[in-house]
């Protein structure tokens, strides 16, 4: 069953966030992970939710996108992003 890694992203640091977006993507496709979106502006339908930068990963399973997060290929980017932004993130099944 597919899963969805969902973030909430605010970047800190423009400039060095780029070298995030570059890392990112290869260690995500290690582990059969795509974008499903990444950026752009959301919009607020309901509540007092603002995010910043929404990021939406599906992954073939909610263990392959454990097993990413967690992974040695991520590991600097993960490092990165923690670096370089605030993150509030989920993992959720699909159905």
């Amino acid at each position: 069953m597919s899963a969805y890694a969902i973030f909430d992203i605010s970047v800190t640091d423009p400039d060095r966030y780029e070298e995030y977006k570059r890392l990112a993507p290869p260690a995500i496709a290690a582990y059969g992970g795509k974008y499903l979106t990444r950026g752009g502006t959301p919009e607020v339908l309901e509540g007092s939710w603002s995010p910043s930068r929404v990021v939406v990963l599906e992954f073939p399973t909610v263990e392959m996108a454990r097993e990413w997060l967690a992974s040695p290929e991520y590991r600097e980017a993960r490092a990165l992003r923690h670096a370089t932004a605030t993150t509030n993130a989920v993992i959720v099944p699909g159905v």
